[in-house]
């Protein structure tokens, strides 16, 4: 394999500290991607020295060093190993302007073989970025990775989709969604695709209803700049809650291959819509007050550092959308994340229909069957009724479960070697980001209308919901 030049715009951001090093540190500890050379890019004033020291700190996330740092032991010499060691050991870090072309041609100066540029930008920042990129010669072979959300509308991700093309193809440009990562959701494809008695039955058949559903137990933990100007729906529903509706609702592909697979899945998503022409009736959007979290006493979100109460900002929303294909037309999808939430669940649910009739003589459990499919912890769980232990013919529930298998990389590990293989099976492609913005936009749209309200719930309880269709 050639060397290769990985340049992050936005190095010193808390995305590329908490996320983006790490799952670089795993992708190298499994003997991917030699010969890299990591160079940090932003406006700053850091040097090589403290680059270095953030890139060992974040890879060492990844093995103990981070443990002895915050026990106040002495750091370790190396990180997860010697290779890993040496690329954080002689990356390079330049002070940039992103949006000035004369800085970014004197930063494209410093790479070396194949070069791949991740954004880990705001998206408005990210396309100035690009726009001041085509004032400069890329090397041949360039990469461009974008992180979600893929720009701040329909109008805007055309444009800047538009704008990505003029300096490099579409096939090189990879739109990151560190969900499609996730070891659990890409498990969603063999539980459809490889087994006969789950297939025949998810349709609109045999299917009451699906959630998606993520929400955290975690608040705003200081992440005011980006979340207050994106909101829960912008942030999560819009990219990776609608990516988990793709890979649960797309007919199967002939071939696991990017262009088969980003066909059948943008597939699905051109036929998605808001399940009602009222948003009021097919979405909600509410955010925090005071309350106690995990035994701790949390302020109002919109009390929290670096918001701007005015902007009302939503830390929940809910979106019940309709998927228009032969397989799933009738069927309610109800796409939810919240944050501050009691209790933690994430999780796919797919409930199915009761039985058309129970014979007369079995009683009790009355619960429909239900296919759960967790994100964290990552399990498989069936719900459904069997005869009781004591008298037969009581009906009681149970659930069966299975743990999914860990992947051997991170989600940022695993969209990395994409990046470095020049896979973009992961990768979300232009058309689809753009029909998720065109999904939710009736939506935002009516909220900046004021024609959804505003709702509130406590820190720590478990948050509104909207009664499925």
């Amino acid at each position: 394999m050639t060397d290769q030049t990985l340049i992050i715009l936005g190095a010193t951001g808390d995305l590329t500290g908490r996320l983006l090093l790490p799952g670089l540190g795993a992708l190298l500890t499994a003997g991917h991607v030699p010969g890299l050379t990591l160079i940090g890019a932003a406006v700053d004033d850091w040097d090589d020295a403290r680059w270095r020291a953030r890139v060992h700190d974040s890879f060492g996330a990844h093995g103990a060093s981070a443990a002895a740092r915050s026990a106040g032991e002495p750091t370790p010499a190396t990180d997860a190993s010697p290779a890993v060691s040496a690329v954080a050991d002689r990356a390079r870090y330049v002070r940039t302007d992103v949006t000035h072309p004369g800085d970014l041609r004197r930063l494209l100066g410093e790479a070396t073989g194949a070069v791949a540029i991740f954004f880990a930008l705001p998206p408005a920042v990210t396309a100035k970025a690009c726009q001041a990129l085509l004032d400069v010669e890329l090397p041949e072979g360039t990469r461009l990775v974008l992180e979600k959300p893929f720009g701040t509308g329909s109008a805007a991700a055309v444009e800047l989709n538009a704008l990505l093309t003029r300096l490099v193809p579409e096939e090189r440009v990879h739109r990151v969604d560190h969900f499609l990562g996730k070891s659990t959701v890409l498990n969603i494809l063999g539980v459809r695709f490889a087994n006969r008695i789950f297939e025949p039955l998810l349709d609109n058949t045999h299917v009451e209803s699906v959630e998606i559903v993520f929400d955290e137990d975690l608040a705003l933990e200081n992440r005011a700049g980006y979340y207050d100007h994106a909101g829960a729906l912008a942030d999560m529903i819009q990219s990776h809650l609608l990516q988990i509706l793709g890979l649960l609702t797309m007919e199967a592909p002939f071939t696991l291959e990017a262009a088969e697979f980003r066909d059948r899945k943008a597939d699905v998503l051109r036929a998605t819509r808001p399940w009602s022409d009222d948003p009021a009736e097919c979405s909600l959007r509410a955010r925090y007050t005071a309350g106690d979290l995990g035994g701790r006493s949390l302020p109002p979100y919109a009390d929290e550092p670096g918001v701007d109460p005015d902007r009302g900002t939503e830390t929940l929303a809910e979106l019940v959308v309709a998927v228009d294909t032969w397989r799933w037309a009738g069927v309610p999808f109800r796409l939810r994340s919240g944050k501050a939430i009691a209790n933690s669940r994430k999780e796919a649910v797919i409930t199915f229909k009761r039985p058309p009739r129970v014979p007369d003589g079995l009683h009790g459990c009355d619960q429909p069957d239900r296919l759960r499919i967790g994100f964290g912890p990552d399990r498989l769980a069936i719900d459904f009724n069997i005869n009781g232990p004591r008298d037969p013919f009581e009906l009681d529930a149970v659930s069966l479960e299975a743990e999914f298998g860990a992947g051997d990389l991170p989600p940022y590990g695993e969209v990395l070697r994409g990046v470095f293989d020049d896979d973009p099976t992961l990768s979300v492609r232009a058309d689809t980001a753009e029909q998720c913005w065109r999904i939710v936009e009736p939506v935002t749209e009516a909220w900046r209308a004021g024609k959804v309200p505003l709702l509130e719930y406590p820190a720590g309880s478990s948050g509104p919901t909207l009664p499925l269709p």
